[in-house]
């Protein structure tokens, strides 16, 4: 039995939301093949998700701790304990679907106000300050993660690289951390008269169907 955890980064409900449908889509048929599977939700628009609070962290990646904890205010606390939580929640997780739209050839802030969030030294990397190394700390089992895109536009292949900054970032952050198996479901064209939202869809239905299987 593996544990999932479904991020969605969108302001707008799912049925206004392409990258959302597309997400519940494949949640909903990947509960069909797996259905003793836990599945955990996270939506970063509506969960409270902490801004980075200096008071809070020793060191940029390192929450505060004992005598330090102590000393915050209860407003503090509560924040570092929610940190705390969406990192445990992290870890917990086997296989990750992220679904968000391209804002601006990149993610929603939120996602990135996120990462920022549960990517703690000793837990998600190791800070090595003596030998001035930094190592992930996510390859202690083997995790799989789907990042979901939607876009207005469809972006031919050879600018990939040059417009899709938020697919590719999370690909070399998440391998970094030590997620080896990333996989990408692109619903491109949304806006355009030549595909528009329902064949983007449905072509992403395909790719679904296409990697669920192995996912």
């Amino acid at each position: 039995m593996a544990t999932l955890l479904y991020i969605t980064v969108n302001s707008k409900p799912e049925y206004l939301s392409t990258s959302k449908t597309v997400g519940r889509i494949f949640i909903n048929k990947y509960k069909e093949l797996h259905p003793d599977d836990i599945i955990e939700e996270l939506d970063l628009y509506t969960d409270d998700i902490p801004r980075v609070n200096y008071k809070i962290f020793t060191s940029r990646a390192t929450l505060v701790s004992g005598e330090d904890y102590e000393q915050l205010s209860d407003e503090e606390k509560n924040q570092a304990n929610q940190i705390k939580q969406l990192c445990d929640q992290f870890l917990r997780a086997d296989k990750y679907v992220i679904a968000a739209p391209m804002w601006n050839v990149f993610f929603p802030s939120m996602l990135k106000q996120y990462l920022d969030c549960i990517i703690q030294n000793g837990k998600v990397i190791e800070i090595d300050t003596k030998n001035n190394k930094v190592e992930g700390l996510l390859n202690d089992k083997k995790r799989k993660m789907i990042y979901i895109q939607s876009s207005g536009a469809n972006i031919p292949f050879f600018l990939s690289t040059k417009m899709n900054h938020g697919t590719n970032y999370l690909h070399d952050i998440f391998k970094f951390l030590g997620i080896s198996k990333f996989y990408k479901i692109l619903v491109e064209g949304v806006d355009e008269k030549s595909t528009g939202k329902e064949k983007a869809i449905k072509h992403a239905t395909e790719d679904i169907e296409d990697m669920i299987e192995f996912f």
